[in-house]
């Protein structure tokens, strides 16, 4: 790993094939590099998610046969993935957002 890149920091969640195409798990290992390096991802690969907490976005992935989203925080030491997640409906479901808001208490605690 380049020492100028932020380490990932797994806090749930896995981009694994499969249940992901290894098409899909590419691009998001490929975005998540990207966001380790200090770049900031547009929409519509990327979008905020303050309902979750400050520098808190949503990655979205197409898959094949669905969509897949990554929920991340851009943190001053890392790249915190909180969840890894197929997307069925419009709306992030409140259990994803809920989930995520713990584990991110969780971490903020043990810091």
């Amino acid at each position: 790993m380049n020492p100028r890149h932020k380490p990932v920091d797994w806090l749930g969640g896995e981009l694994k094939t499969p249940p992901m195409s290894t098409e899909a798990r590419q691009k998001a290992g490929f975005y998540v590099r990207m966001l380790q390096a200090g770049e900031l991802l547009p929409m519509p690969e990327s979008r905020p998610m303050p309902t979750i907490g400050s520098g808190c976005h949503e990655l979205r992935i197409r898959d094949k046969d669905s969509t897949w989203r990554v929920i991340y925080k851009i943190d001053p030491e890392a790249i915190l993935v909180l969840e890894v997640f197929q997307k069925k409906t419009q709306q992030t479901p409140k259990a994803v957002i809920d989930t995520c808001k713990m584990r991110l208490s969780k971490y903020d605690s043990e810091r």
